[in-house]
């Protein structure tokens, strides 16, 4: 397949290798020069404009810093949206923001184009070896025809919905992360301010039940099923941890912003009489400020997604 990419930085790059291994004809283009170096080494075609890029594809992907770039590459006479034929592929593999994914796909529609939203994840790491998950969004029939090319670059690729649904969950993913990271960087400067050495804490709490299971996986036990009346540990218990946390952090002048809006959730909890149900119940607060339904996942599809949860080392 002639495939153009449009983007090789760190995520590109590696995923230009990948797809000149898998016996692609390469057309790429960057504006940072410098950045061609090691595609053109292995084979990929260098052309000067996005315009040259369409006209020498069947197939186009963009992988991009962000939307502004994006928008950069598509408008203008030799952009992507007055280049591309009707009947042509664009993936966009850019973390981007799904109002202009939508509007993107609104214009290229129009001209006959088939545009899709794509976000992968994995990281530069990734993008090299091939451990890239892809979470594509738009018309399910393109995405069935092109997936085996997906395949060539990310090892988990999943249709996830309507144009927009890929950069979605991938706003969600990564935004989870970081509010896991500020969080862990919250409770790691309490434990060694309080007198533990960096590698012992974490060579600790690894072991703890937060540390052995993948973070998205403990929605299985409660969330996705709206189910917080089989307790693994009781909300009163949660408030009285995260108080004594908190405490702590008094003690020795440690801010917890993060831990204390959490103490707030759960005290408003208790407040609705919740503190014999599942810890996890306030939840069910955020859900009610957003305006929508708890969810009701089955289990047959949660032990789809997990396996069979009977083999599962730790209690979800």
């Amino acid at each position: 397949m002639q495939v153009g990419l449009i983007g090789v930085g760190k995520m590109g790059g590696g995923i230009a290798i990948n797809l000149i291994k898998s016996g692609h004809r390469l057309v790429v283009h960057d504006i940072q020069k410098s950045q061609l170096t090691a595609v053109t080494q292995a084979g990929g075609i260098v052309v000067n404009s996005p315009k040259e890029v369409a006209e020498s594809s069947d197939v186009v992907l963009t992988s991009l810093p962000g939307p502004e770039n994006v928008k950069a590459v598509c408008g203008g006479k030799k952009g992507l949206l007055a280049s591309l034929k009707p009947g042509q592929v664009y993936f966009d593999l850019s973390t981007n923001s799904p109002t202009l994914t939508r509007k993107l796909h609104s214009a290229f529609q129009e001209a006959g184009v088939h545009f899709l939203d794509a976000p992968v994840s994995g990281g530069p790491f990734g993008a090299a070896s091939g451990k890239l998950a892809i979470w594509v969004g738009g018309q399910e029939a393109i995405f069935n025809q092109y997936k085996t090319l997906l395949l060539d670059i990310g090892d988990e690729v999943s249709y996830v919905g309507d144009i927009g649904a890929g950069s979605i969950a991938k706003l969600v993913h990564n935004c989870s992360g970081f509010i896991m990271y500020v969080a862990l960087a919250e409770t790691f400067s309490l434990g060694i301010k309080a007198g533990l050495e960096p590698d012992i804490l974490w060579e600790t709490v690894r072991k703890g039940l937060n540390g052995r299971r993948p973070m998205f996986d403990s929605l299985a036990r409660n969330f996705l099923p709206s189910n917080y009346d089989e307790v693994d540990f009781a909300l009163k218990l949660a408030t009285k941890d995260c108080r004594l946390a908190t405490e702590l952090a008094k003690e020795h002048n440690v801010p917890m912003k993060l831990a204390n809006q959490a103490y707030d959730e759960l005290q408003l909890g208790m407040q609705r009489g919740w503190g014999e149900r599942d810890a996890r119940a306030f939840m069910l607060l955020q859900l009610e400020r957003a305006g929508i339904e708890p969810p009701s996942v089955s289990k047959y599809r949660i032990d789809d997604v997990l396996g069979d949860l009977k083999n599962q080392k730790v209690n979800m």
